[in-house]
């Protein structure tokens, strides 16, 4: 009789848990769902990995979620002009964000 659990075990694939008999060991070892990060790795290594999850899932009869980890934006900030300036804890100041690939100015701190 197999235990009731009362939790989900989620498994990140990578580099070396990707191949399908690793995924399958995993499944077999209790994994129930599966996190693809898709800040690391190409989209075909990717959509290997969900194929070896998906042959695995039929090969075991039961479902296995699998979970897409995507990015969300990233700001960048560039080099500054100068120096750069110093901030302190409670510092306001105000920024323009652009795409163009020029130095920034030195922040102005706001009264």
């Amino acid at each position: 009789m197999t235990a009731r659990r009362f939790c989900k075990i989620l498994a990140t694939l990578g580099p070396v848990s990707s191949s399908a008999r690793q995924i399958g060991h995993l499944i077999d070892a209790g994994a129930d769902a599966f996190r693809l990060n898709f800040s690391h790795g190409t989209h075909e290594e990717h959509a290997r990995r969900y194929a070896a999850i998906r042959m695995n899932e039929e090969r075991l009869g039961r479902p296995v979620t699998v979970l897409a980890d995507l990015q969300g934006p990233k700001l960048r900030v560039g080099t500054f002009a100068g120096d750069g300036m110093e901030l302190r804890y409670g510092d306001e100041v105000e920024f323009r964000l652009t795409a163009a690939q020029t130095e920034g100015e030195t922040f102005i701190p706001l009264p």
